[in-house]
């Protein structure tokens, strides 16, 4: 939660949504690059207008994710996910509520595809965490 709410706070410095735009790709520049042996047809995204790439492994009971996408935009919004979603146990992931979407009103300012593409991302995120799980 306090990542989510950094995420709020920083983006209540930005009053119109060109510099909220211009902010979610900085966050996306800030995302590690993910290897090339990542970027596969299994770890892609079903739904997404654009490629995105994620790999989730859990390492101590602790869920990892890393992520990519060939649009900027898609990018800082994954890495948003990441963010928040990463570094935590597998059944916090799959019950976590994502608040700061709404808060920051990111679902009502994305086209309907990138808005599907969002809800494809959280899905995926937390069908790892329930398939990781019921592993450890």
């Amino acid at each position: 939660d306090e990542i989510q709410d950094l995420l709020i706070e920083e983006f209540e410095l930005y009053h119109d949504w060109s510099e909220r735009y211009e902010y979610i790709i900085d966050i996306g520049k800030e995302l590690a690059p993910l290897s090339e042996s990542y970027k596969t047809d299994e770890n892609k995204i079903r739904g997404c207008q654009s490629q995105v790439w994620l790999h989730a492994y859990c390492e101590d009971g602790i869920l990892h994710f890393e992520a990519d996408s060939d649009a900027l935009i898609t990018k800082g919004i994954v890495s948003m996910l990441v963010k928040v979603l990463s570094g935590h146990k597998p059944a916090e992931v799959a019950a976590a509520d994502l608040y700061f979407i709404q808060r920051i009103g990111l679902q009502e300012h994305l086209s309907p595809t990138r808005a599907n593409g969002l809800a494809s991302m959280i899905k995926q995120m937390k069908l790892y965490a329930v398939t990781f799980n019921t592993i450890h």
